[in-house]
């Protein structure tokens, strides 16, 4: 149990309603989960409002109320507490609860469009064979030293979040490495955090069905580096116009890399192979087992990261060259038919862009690249045909197919997608709404030597199709099929 007027520390208060010299039980902003003794934070969320569930909380129990509106009745017995930002309130509450644990380790956030799963896995990794105790919050796994988490958002909810980092504080880890959603900061969830550095990526288009805007994307994340203390540093890439627009009037220490422009911090590709990349980094050569000038990035990041909280250089190097490939980031398969197939999440124009010119790159000869692709449904409309263009302009054959189409028409979707595809590459055009029957096409298209892109889904073992979710794994189909080919 708590005492409420130790949960609002930090809390900008406009009135109220009761006593706060109460004994609390839990935070609880979904009254599905609410017990007795409870406080429940009502939020304005993007679809629902949780001022309409106030008096079923106290049906259920709560002790406490935290709102922004004023309830026409106030219940007997009940606190009140009358804020203007009920998200912002939840965050520093649920830091409070937990005695605020990002402050008893050090809290790598890294945001931006792409590259935020692959830089903290990385890092969790990097820092774990170092000889560190290592906490990962990503979109595809949580995990506590080597404890896994399932993840269900990129950025948890507060009250998860802060739960998680308490676990980690009480387990002794000493970094955690976190991915930084828009979306996260948008809705508070990164607020009463204190992180010990931030880093930008890159700002390309995606979440437009949620932000309105591309300026208001930018601001969003840029926000994220305007609350980082002093004592805290600002890593970002300046091969982006967006990374010095990130630390303008930032009071972090600020730190920038890039492959293609002047930075502290450099790269350059010397090779690359389907089976890794030669790369300079920072001076001295390394041969990774990543692949592509996007990996060069993200390499690069990892290692102005480790550099600035303060490894050795060599150290750094030695581990770089051990790291595998991410999970559904340019996972790629040479099969007994000589035919390569390459997994990846590309699910943005600039991803699917970097994947197929990292392809065309290796490519020695006459192979042909047969790229299969879809869009999510209910997500931003405006990319699609983007996506279409990209993909039947840099690949031999497209097969446009479902995604996650979740409540949405697969075809539209695939209609929205060819949209985009320019009169002279209509012919390399195909669609197959069903996936796995649109990866078998591509497969019976191959012949040796031709390279398959799935992109889209990579680390995703489920599709959506009008709210429900089926298991489908795009590499286990794909190898699964290839061996059936073999037979």
């Amino acid at each position: 149990m708590k005492k409420l007027k130790d949960l609002l520390y930090n809390v900008s208060i406009n009135e109220v309603h009761g006593s706060t010299d109460i004994e609390i039980n839990q935070l609880v902003f979904d009254t599905r989960l609410l017990k007795q003794g409870d406080v429940f934070i009502a939020q304005k969320g993007w679809k629902v409002d949780g001022h309409s569930f106030i008096n079923l909380a106290i049906e259920l129990g709560a002790k406490a109320i935290i709102c922004e509106d004023v309830p026409e009745i106030y219940a007997n017995n009940i606190t009140y507490i009358l804020v203007d930002d009920s998200s912002e309130t939840l965050a520093f509450m649920a830091s409070n609860y937990y005695e605020n644990p990002s402050k008893k380790l050090k809290l790598i956030g890294v945001t931006g469009t792409n590259g935020k799963t692959t830089i903290v896995t990385l890092l969790y990794h990097l820092f774990q064979k170092a000889g560190f105790k290592v906490g990962l919050i990503s979109t595809v796994i949580n995990k506590i030293n080597l404890r896994e988490i399932k993840a269900t958002h990129t950025t948890p909810n507060v009250v998860s979040l802060n739960s998680m980092l308490n676990e980690m504080v009480s387990e002794g880890v000493d970094f955690c490495f976190m991915e930084v959603s828009s979306h996260g900061i948008h809705q508070k969830r990164t607020k009463g955090l204190t992180f010990s550095g931030g880093v930008f990526t890159n700002l390309t288009h995606d979440h437009l069905d949620y932000h309105n805007t591309f300026a208001e994307y930018r601001d969003v994340k840029k926000s994220f580096f305007d609350s980082l203390p002093e004592e805290a540093f600002a890593l970002v890439n300046v091969d982006d116009k967006n990374g010095l627009f990130m630390i303008q009037n930032c009071e972090a220490q600020k730190h920038t890399y890039a492959l293609k422009t002047n930075a502290a911090f450099k790269a350059k590709i010397l090779e690359t192979q389907f089976n890794g990349t030669l790369i300079n980094l920072n001076g001295p050569e390394v041969w990774t087992k990543l692949i592509g000038n996007f990996n060069a990035s993200n390499l690069l990041a990892i290692y102005s990261v480790a550099n600035i909280l303060g490894l050795d250089s060599l150290e750094i190097l030695q581990i770089i060259s051990e790291l595998e490939s991410v999970d559904g980031r340019f996972q790629y398969d040479i099969s007994k038919t000589g035919i390569i197939s390459v997994v990846d999440y590309a699910h943005t124009p600039d991803a699917l862009i970097n994947v197929l010119e990292t392809i065309n790159q290796i490519r020695t000869g006459n192979e042909k690249i047969i790229t299969v692709v879809g869009c999510g449904g209910d997500r931003d409309l405006t990319k699609r045909p983007k996506m279409g263009h990209i993909a039947s302009q840099l690949s031999h054959q497209v097969i446009f197919t479902a995604d996650n189409p979740r409540s949405e028409d697969p075809q539209n979707i695939i209609n929205e997608m060819e949209l985009g595809v320019e009169v002279q590459n209509q012919h390399k055009v195909l669609s197959i709404v069903d996936r796995k029957q649109a990866i078998k096409t591509a497969i019976s298209l191959a012949s040796k030597g031709d390279i398959i892109l799935i992109a889209g889904k990579g680390h995703e073992n489920y599709q959506e199709i009008k709210g429900v979710r089926t298991e489908f794994d795009d590499r286990k189909t794909v190898v699964n099929l290839l061996l059936e080919l073999k037979k």
